[in-house]
């Protein structure tokens, strides 16, 4: 069983060369809290800094998303613009290919420090991109296809929204926890809700719940789903207002909302909807402070986008700034078929 890496991202907006700095120091304190050997914590930094330094050249509104990887044992640096787009995107990649002058090193030094690197670049619209650095013993981690941002509201500190992701049992589930209101007592019944999950990630979908709702019955409570992964299926469960979605490449395949209710509080019998796996169906949950009105208007680019830049177009455009938003894009097990 994988252990639990909950997801607490640092969102550094790119407005100034400045905040390049910012986003290094954040990354390589990250990767010395995720205790990366050697020189991973410099590469951390550095692949922030050259992710930031083309947002600060080239990008419009960039940000950079810094977190833990969704698997956990590594750092996870994404990067979102919405600028002119790459369009030679592979030349891009190349060292020594600049169009300002510089040494020309930037995408080239972050695709070889990389454990896993993916970019998707849309002219005009926009690029996101994704690193992942990881020591060797966390390689399939760094290659999961799983995607996952959880940020604060603008003027809070404490993000009273959470998420992770556990491999048990043979399936991959995915929890996202929005505790009531914001600030410390919303963080305090998201964390409540995390550490539970954490002790039976493998227990049934209600199960779970129940047991969620339990650790909740002294706080304020919250919104909880949860997606599983099973060889054949794809189970979901929630209370409150946790959405998942469904996906192809070419539409929004299903949308499911949660049961009402309040986890903590008074919990309904939980219900369980299952969704036969296809090929090319993708899942994500998501909470309110992503604005639900994104899957009525989907473009081909966001549809195709792989988990971790999903997540992150999710977050940066599609975000109620008022409100702690998360999303976790949760694919299959690697030893499901």
């Amino acid at each position: 069983m994988t252990s639990l890496q909950p997801c607490t991202t640092t969102h550094v907006r790119i407005d100034h060369y400045s905040a390049v700095h910012l986003a290094a120091e954040a990354a390589r304190e990250l990767a010395a809290r995720c205790r990366l050997p050697g020189a991973l914590a410099s590469q951390a930094a550095v692949v922030a800094s050259e992710l930031g330094s083309n947002l600060a050249k080239h990008a419009v509104n960039g940000s950079l998303f810094i977190q833990p990887m969704p698997l956990g044992g590594g750092v996870e640096i994404l990067a979102t613009d919405r600028g002119p787009g790459m369009p030679e995107l592979g030349r891009c990649l190349t060292d020594g290919y600049t169009t300002t002058g510089s040494l020309g090193a930037g995408l080239g030094a972050v695709v070889r420090m990389a454990s896993h690197f993916a970019i998707r670049t849309e002219a005009p619209g926009g690029t996101l991109a994704c690193a992942r650095i990881a020591p060797p013993d966390r390689a399939d981690a760094a290659k999961a296809a799983v995607g996952a941002v959880s940020v604060p509201a603008e003027r809070e500190t404490a993000n009273g929204d959470g998420c992770a992701v556990l491999d048990a049992g043979g399936c991959r589930t995915a929890l996202v926890v929005d505790g009531l209101g914001h600030g410390e007592p919303a963080a305090e019944a998201a964390q409540s809700a995390l550490r539970a999950f954490a002790r039976a990630p493998d227990r049934a979908l209600p199960d779970i719940l129940h047991s969620v709702h339990r650790a909740l019955r002294h706080t304020r409570g919250a919104a909880v789903g949860l997606l599983r992964h099973h060889p054949d299926r794809v189970e979901y469960a929630a209370v409150g207002n946790i959405r998942c979605v469904a996906l192809t490449p070419h539409e929004v395949h299903r949308r499911l909302t949660g049961q009402p209710g309040i986890v903590g509080l008074n919990l309904p019998t939980p219900q369980v909807r299952r969704v036969p796996r296809e090929p090319g169906l993708s899942f994500l949950l998501h909470s309110d402070g992503i604005d639900p009105r994104w899957t009525q208007s989907t473009s081909p680019f966001l549809l195709r986008l792989p988990a971790p830049l999903l997540a992150a177009a999710l977050a940066d455009r599609h975000r109620l700034t008022r409100d702690d938003a998360t999303v976790v894009v949760a694919g299959p097990h690697q030893g499901l078929t």
